[in-house]
Parts: structure tokens; sequence; C-alpha cells
């Protein structure tokens, strides 16, 4: 009888002991966060947003219907290339009356006007026509300019040609035109991250066409991290995909800038996409890439694009 009890005490401790581990491994699976990576296609380039998430119940398809939501609403109201977009409409408008635009726009344009202002103009979004009279964005033109012809292009550029009022922007010459697109990447990774972190979720990587931002740690428990690309050293149109380096993230946002990629050649006379707005020029500067750590993405995409039209010693 003692052998026989403690025969069954032994199966009910080893039974109990199951049950313990099988509690412990349930609560360490409900306790890991489930991993979700979204991709797609934004503002002529690519998005990618890495996240995790306790929630067992998070509808990842109906986030995914935000995030694209959210871009196409700025694609409607940002885009160059869209003619019936709100940015080209306002292109078109051959008043000095007030257009009402979204509250979206009036953000951006306030924080253009802002580095604008602390750049010293050499940050600019009234530099639509500069870009087409140069080769780049829609309906550009061919062949290089003529001194007449740059110089009427600058007379209707200028940061201080455009004043928000209320919901509306006020053309103070009739022929200025914007281009958000040294901005509107950066917006659209600070407007999904809103979007993320109102949804609960504090782990978030998001990467629109080179610009980050980023929050909490990754998969592994670890800080985020990116790779810095090293700039090509004999000659533009050479494409060096080596990393310089790694940029680990401390929840913050990251933009690069470069005029070894996007560039045209005319003929042998290879310029780049970036344009000084105070010139009309393609900049010729020492510097190949910039990259700007900022608490916003929008604010560090804008200040990227205004360092590439300076010198190293500026």
């Amino acid at each position: 009888m003692i052998v026989l009890d403690k025969f069954i005490n032994l199966k009910i401790f080893l039974k109990a002991q199951l049950m313990l581990g099988l509690l412990f491994f349930f609560s360490k699976c409900e306790n890991r966060n489930r991993y979700f990576h979204l991709e797609g296609s934004t503002m002529g380039t690519s998005y990618s947003i890495k996240f995790n998430h306790l929630k067992s119940n998070l509808n990842i398809e109906l986030i995914k219907l935000g995030i694209d939501s959210i871009l196409i609403e700025i694609n409607e109201g940002m885009s160059t290339w869209d003619p019936k977009s709100t940015i080209s409409k306002f292109n078109r408008w051959n008043s000095l009356e007030p257009f009402e635009v979204s509250s979206s726009i009036i953000e951006v344009m306030l924080g253009s006007l802002d580095v604008s202002k602390e750049t010293d103009g050499q940050f600019d979004v009234t530099v639509y026509e500069l870009m087409k009279i140069w080769g780049f964005g829609p309906n550009f033109s061919e062949g290089i300019p003529s001194k007449i012809q740059l110089e009427k292009t600058l007379s209707a550029t200028g940061y201080d040609k455009v004043k928000v009022f209320d919901q509306s922007l006020v053309k103070l010459d009739k022929n200025v035109k914007i281009d958000f697109n040294s901005i509107a990447k950066g917006y659209g990774v600070d407007i999904i991250f809103r979007y993320l972190k109102s949804n609960g979720i504090n782990n978030i990587f998001i990467e629109i066409g080179g610009e980050v931002r980023s929050s909490g740690k990754n998969n592994n428990n670890q800080q985020w991290s990116i790779g810095i690309e090293n700039s090509p050293t004999s000659g533009i149109d050479v494409i060096n995909r080596d990393v310089l380096g790694i940029l680990y993230l401390d929840n913050n946002s990251v933009a690069t800038s470069g005029n070894y990629r996007n560039f045209i050649d005319n003929n042998g006379d290879v310029f780049g996409h970036t344009i000084n707005p105070k010139t009309g020029y393609p900049v010729q500067t020492d510097v190949l890439s910039v990259t700007v750590i900022s608490n916003s993405c929008m604010r560090a995409d804008a200040w990227a694009t205004a360092l590439m039209t300076m010198n190293y010693l500026n």
C-alpha cells in the first residue's frame, strides 16, 4: 500500500508539473510579440513598414487599409505627377485669391516655410518650374535652359511668394508653382507613425523611399537599425551599394539625400536633381550625400535637401 500511495502521489506530482509547464508555455506565447511586415508602392517609390504587437486580436487587414488610405490621400493632395491632385490644381490656379486646401497641405506648407526661413531660402518648395526646365518632374523640358528662361523662372520662384491664410494657400505671384517632393515622403512617414501609435502599436519601423522613422525595439528586442550607403567616388553614374556604416535608431527619424541616384545626362553634361532655389542651377558641391536625424521625418526630409545645396564648409 505504501508503494502504491507513493506511485499515485508521483503521478499527481508529474501531472501538476506538466500542467505548470503548459501554463508557462502558453503564458510565454501570449507575451510574445506578433511580427508584421507590410510593403507596397507610393509616391513613385516603395514603402516598408515593420512592427510587432502583443494583441492577438489586432486586425492587420484593417491596419493595412488605413495605411493605404493615408498614402492615397497624400498622393491625391500633393502629387505633381497627378494632374487631378490638389497641388496640381493650385499650380494651374492663375489667381491671387485664396485657394482652399486640406489640413495636411497646410501642415506641410507651414513646415516648408519654417525650414525655408531657417535656411535662408536654401530649401524652397516653389521650385516646380526650376525642376521642369532642368529636365525633372512631370512635363519636363529637354536641353539646358537659356539664361533668359532661367531668369524668368527665378522671378516666379521664392518661398515668400506663397502665404498660408486660414485653410488656404495664397499666391503673391500668379506664376508660382509648388513641388512637395522634397518633403512629402517624410510627412507620409510621420502620419503613418501617428496612425500606428493611435492603434496602440509602439514597436515601429517605417520607411518610404529612404526616409525612416522608428520607435521601440525590433522583433529581437534590439534597436532598429539601417545601413548608410557609401556614396560613389568615381563618377555620378556609378552605383556603389557598399554600406558605409550602420545607424542604430533611438526613437527618431532619419532622411538621406544624395545627387548620385537621380540625375540627367544631357549630351555628356550630367546634372543632379538638387536645384539651388536661389541661383536656379543644379548644385555643384563637394557633398555627395547628406543624412539628417530628427524627431520629425518631415523636417529631416526637408533639411536633407537643404543641406545638399550647401558646401561642406558651410
